[in-house]
């Protein structure tokens, strides 16, 4: 058998909205549960739970990434480097 790689996988890219809606329509009765389990974490002080209802609420923090960079390069003459037989 021929291995393929790359191409169309079944079932990969986005859903369909229609299977969007459908998933919505089975998960919306679950929701008052789904919020009173959170809010019972909250009230146990679970970390995941505190981490979760700040993010959804504030967002995710503004991350700083240092980009400073610093290359240092010996000074050399190319002719010293490429010596061509004569």
């Amino acid at each position: 058998m021929e291995k393929k790689l790359g191409g169309a996988r079944e079932g990969a890219g986005r859903k369909s909205k229609a299977e969007e809606q459908s998933l919505i329509e089975k998960l919306t009765p679950l929701e008052p549960i789904a919020f009173e389990a959170l809010t019972n974490a909250l009230n146990d002080g679970k970390d995941w739970a505190v981490k979760l209802f700040f993010q959804y609420n504030f967002g995710m923090p503004k991350q700083v990434i240092d980009q400073n960079t610093n290359l240092s390069v010996d000074s050399f003459t190319l002719k010293d480097v490429l010596k061509f037989k004569e």
